[in-house]
C-alpha cells in the first residue's frame, strides 16, 4: 500500500488542481494588418518591435581596400512579421546619421549595448512600424557605420543603395554582425524610399536604376542632376564642392578617402565648368549610371520654388521627365526655402495623412482613392495653398514680354536697332534691383506699367537675348522681380520657418524614442520688392554643356536659357521687373570677365507662363523709380550641410 500512495495523492492533487482552476481563456491572436477607413491601423506594439541590424554586401569597393564595402542597415519592425506575416518597408538612407543629424531638430541615431538602433530619427518608425511596416534607416556607403567612401552621388552612393532593395528581395547578401547570413524572409520586398535633401536625392537616384521592388519614392528638396546642383549652364555655382561634402559627411580621418576626394577634384571640369563624364555619372534624369527612362516607381515629389540650396530646377526637370513618360506621380510645391513637408506651418496633420495613404496605397494596396485627387499641393501665399489637377497650373499661357530702350518692359516689340549696354562686374542682387530707373554701368533693367489685376506665373520663364561682346564670354544673370509692397514668405530667415517650443505627437513613442517634434510657423515679412526667378548663363555655354563655343568679338549671338522655375502671384497695381547683369556675386562663384555687353533690345524678350492672358498695359505718366537703396537679407546658410 505504501507504494500506491503518492501515485494516488498525485491523482487527488491533480484532480483537485483541476476543479479549483478556472478554465482558462484561449489566448489572443496575433494581430495582423487591418484597414479602416481607407488607412492601415496601428495594431502593432512599438515598443515590442524587433530592433535588429545587418550589413548588405555592395557591389562596389569605394574604398579600395580589397573588399566589397557593407552597407550598414538599421531596422525595426512588427515582432509578428516573419515568415508568416511579411510586412513591406520604409527606406531613409542617409549621409548624415552622425554628423547634422535627421529633421528640424538634427536627431540622430542612438545606439544599445548590442549595437541596435534604440533612437531612430524623425517620425517614419513610431507611426508607421504600428501600422504593419518595418522601416528601415540606412547609412550610405562612406558614413556612419557603412564601409567605404562617400562620392557625391556616383556608383558607391547609388549602387550601395539599390543593394539594399535587392537584399530584401533576395538577390544580394546580407550578413549579421556575427558574420552569419541575415535573410529578409519578414518582408514581402515591396520597397519605398523616402527623404529629404541627400536622402531624397539617393531615392531618385535608385529609382531611376529601375530596380525591382522599389515601388515608390518620396523626394523632399532632392537632387536629380548634381550638375544642376553645382552649375548653370556653364556658371559655377562652388567650386571644389565635391571634396567638400563628400569630406563633409564622412567622420572617419581623412586619410581614409583622401585618394577619392582627390580623384574627384581632378574630374570635376571645374576649369571650365562644362558637363563631362564625372556629371553624366551623377544625372539620374539621362546620365551614364541611371536615367529616368528605367524609373519603375511611382513619385511623390516635394520642393519649394525658393530652395536655393537644392535649386528648383532639379524638381521641375525631374517632374517634367516623369509626366512625358506617365508615371505615377503626385507633388506638393511650397514657397519656403529648404524645408520638409513636416514643417510647413499648418500641414503636418495633413502631410502624415497624405503620406500614410500613400504608402497604404502603393505597398499594402489600400483601394484609399489618393490618385484620383488633385496631383498638385501648391502654396500660393504665406501658408495658405490651393490644391491643383497638376503643376505646373493647367492651361498657362506663355506671353512675350519685350524690353525697350526707355526702360519699359512690354507685349510691343521695341523699335529695331534699339539696344542696352553693361559690364559683367560681380554684383549683388540688392545693387542689381535697386534704383531702377537710373542707370547703372553693371546692370540693365525694364518694368512693366502697374498691373491692371492680378497675375500668376506658374512654370520657368525663359530668357531669350541677342547680345554681343567685346570679349570671348561673359557671365549673363536675368532676374524676374516684383515691384510692389507686399507681405511674403520670408524664405531668407530660418529657411522661412521658425520653430516653436510647443510639441505635438505622430506615433506611438518609448522612453528611448519619442514622437513628438516641435511645430513650427511661417516667417513673413513686408517689403517694397522680391526676386522671384533668377537664371545664369555662361555666354560660351549658350549652344552646349558640354563644349564652350566663345562668341566671336564684335558679333551678335542668341543666348537662350531658362530661369529657376517658379510658382508666384503678381499682385494687381505692382509691376513686373527684368533685370539683366553680368556675376551674381549671391549665387555664383565665378570671376566676372569684364566683358562689356550689347544687348539687341528689338530681339530679345522674357517669356513668363502665365495662368491668364497679360491684360493690356496703359502707359504711364512717367519714368518708374524703384526704391533707391535695397536690402534683401542674405539667406541663412542651413544647418546641416544639404
Amino acid at each position: 500500500m505504501s507504494h500506491l500512495r503518492p501515485a494516488l495523492f498525485a491523482v487527488t492533487l491533480t484532480v483537485a488542481m483541476a476543479v479549483a482552476t478556472p478554465a482558462q481563456a484561449a489566448p489572443a491572436p496575433a494581430p495582423k494588418i487591418t484597414v479602416q477607413d481607407g488607412h492601415t491601423q496601428p495594431v502593432f506594439s512599438y515598443s515590442d518591435a524587433i530592433r535588429e541590424h545587418v550589413y548588405v554586401e555592395s557591389p562596389v569597393d569605394s574604398d579600395s581596400d580589397g573588399k566589397l564595402d557593407k552597407v550598414r542597415v538599421d531596422i525595426i519592425r512588427p515582432r509578428e512579421s516573419g515568415p508568416g506575416l511579411k510586412v513591406p518597408v520604409i527606406i531613409d538612407e542617409s549621409p548624415y546619421y552622425d554628423n547634422s543629424g535627421r529633421g528640424n531638430e538634427g536627431e540622430r541615431k542612438v545606439y544599445d549595448a548590442d549595437g541596435n538602433v534604440t533612437k531612430f530619427p524623425l517620425f517614419y518608425d513610431n507611426y508607421f512600424v504600428p501600422r504593419g511596416y518595418a522601416v528601415l534607416n540606412v547609412d550610405m556607403i562612406g558614413t556612419t557605420k557603412s564601409d567605404g567612401c562617400p562620392d557625391m552621388g556616383g556608383a558607391a552612393d547609388v549602387l550601395g543603395g539599390k543593394a539594399v532593395i535587392d537584399w530584401l528581395n533576395g538577390r544580394a547578401k546580407a550578413y549579421k554582425a556575427d558574420g552569419s547570413p541575415a535573410v529578409a524572409d519578414w518582408t514581402t520586398g515591396k520597397s519605398a524610399m523616402i527623404g529629404k535633401s541627400y536622402d531624397g536625392t539617393l531615392a531618385n537616384a535608385v529609382a531611376a536604376t529601375g530596380v525591382k521592388g522599389l515601388e515608390t519614392i518620396v523626394p523632399i528638396s532632392a537632387i536629380s542632376s548634381w550638375y544642376k546642383y553645382q552649375r548653370s549652364n556653364g556658371v559655377i555655382y562652388n567650386y571644389d564642392y565635391i571634396s567638400y561634402l563628400t569630406n563633409a559627411v564622412d567622420t572617419d580621418p581623412d586619410e581614409k578617402c583622401q585618394a577619392v576626394r582627390d580623384a574627384l577634384n581632378a574630374a570635376d571640369g571645374d576649369e571650365t565648368g562644362n558637363y563631362n563624364a564625372l556629371w553624366a555619372e551623377r544625372d539620374y534624369i539621362s546620365g551614364t549610371l541611371a536615367d529616368v527612362r528605367k524609373v519603375k516607381a511611382s513619385v511623390f515629389v516635394v520642393h519649394t520654388v525658393n530652395d536655393l540650396n537644392v535649386k528648383p530646377d532639379n524638381f521641375s526637370t525631374w517632374w517634367q521627365e516623369l509626366a512625358e513618360r506617365n508615371v505615377p506621380r503626385k507633388i506638393w510645391v511650397g514657397q519656403t526655402q529648404h524645408v520638409d513637408p513636416f514643417d510647413f506651418e499648418g500641414r503636418r496633420g495633413l502631410w502624415v495623412d497624405t503620406l500614410h495613404r500613400w504608402f497604404d496605397y502603393w505597398l499594402h494596396g489600400v483601394q484609399n482613392g489618393i490618385m484620383k485627387e488633385p496631383r498638385a499641393d501648391v502654396e500660393v501665399a504665406p501658408a495658405q495653398w490651393t490644391t491643383e489637377r497638376d503643376w505646373p497650373a493647367p492651361h498657362t499661357r506663355k506671353t512675350t514680354l519685350r524690353p525697350s530702350a526707355d526702360g519699359t518692359l512690354g507685349l510691343d516689340r521695341p523699335a529695331k536697332g534699339s539696344t542696352a549696354t553693361f559690364t559683367d562686374t560681380r554684383m549683388n542682387e540688392n545693387a542689381m534691383v535697386a534704383d531702377v530707373g537710373t542707370p547703372n554701368p553693371g546692370r540693365i533693367a525694364f518694368t512693366t506699367e502697374e498691373l491692371p489685376a492680378d497675375m500668376r506665373l506658374s512654370g520657368t520663364p525663359t530668357v531669350d537675348l541677342r547680345v554681343k561682346l567685346d570679349q570671348p564670354t561673359s557671365n549673363l544673370t536675368a532676374l524676374l522681380v516684383d515691384f510692389g509692397e507686399d507681405t511674403r514668405v520670408d524664405w531668407r530667415r530660418g529657411q522661412g520657418i521658425t520653430t516653436l517650443t510647443e510639441e505635438d505627437c505622430y506615433g506611438e513613442s518609448t522612453a528611448d524614442d519619442d514622437a513628438c517634434y516641435r511645430k513650427t510657423v511661417t516667417n513673413v515679412a513686408t517689403r517694397p520688392l522680391e526676386v522671384i526667378a533668377r537664371g545664369w548663363i555662361d555666354v560660351q555655354n549658350r549652344d552646349s554643356l558640354s563644349q564652350s563655343s566663345p562668341l566671336r568679338v564684335g558679333q551678335y549671338g542668341k543666348v537662350k536659357w531658362q530661369t529657376l522655375p517658379q510658382d508666384y502671384t503678381f499682385k494687381q497695381g505692382h509691376r513686373i521687373g527684368l533685370v539683366i547683369a553680368g556675376t551674381d556675386s549671391n549665387y555664383v562663384g565665378d570671376q566676372a570677365t569684364g566683358a562689356n555687353v550689347t544687348v539687341d533690345l528689338s530681339k530679345s524678350s522674357v517669356v513668363v507662363p502665365f495662368v491668364s492672358d497679360m491684360p493690356h498695359l496703359p502707359k504711364g505718366k512717367g519714368k518708374f523709380h524703384g526704391p533707391e537703396r535695397v536690402q534683401l537679407p542674405q539667406p541663412d546658410a542651413e544647418a546641416s550641410f544639404f
